[in-house]
C-alpha cells in the first residue's frame, strides 16, 4: 500500500521538533534579524544539518524561560 501525501495530516511549525530561524522567529513574535542574532550569540541554541541551521523546539522554551526568570529576578530587586 502506498502513501498519499494529500490525506498527511500537515505539520505546523508549532509542532515541529526541529524549526527554521525564519519558523522560531514567527513564533516568538520576533523579528528575523533578531533571532539570527540571538542565535549567532549563543542565546538561542541552533545546530546544522547540513547547510541548514535550525532551532530545536526545546531552545525555544529554554529561551522562554529564562528570559522570564530574569524578569522575575529584576522584579524582586
Amino acid at each position: 500500500m502506498t502513501s498519499d501525501s494529500r490525506f498527511e495530516p500537515k505539520i505546523t511549525p508549532a509542532e515541529r521538533l526541529m524549526l527554521t530561524v525564519e519558523q522560531s522567529a514567527e513564533l516568538l513574535g520576533l523579528g528575523r534579524t533578531t533571532t539570527y542574532e540571538l542565535v549567532m550569540s549563543g542565546t538561542i541554541e541552533s545546530v546544522h544539518v547540513g547547510r541548514r541551521r535550525l532551532i530545536p523546539r526545546s531552545a525555544l522554551d529554554r529561551f522562554i524561560e529564562r528570559l522570564m526568570e530574569a524578569q522575575s529576578s529584576d522584579c524582586r530587586s
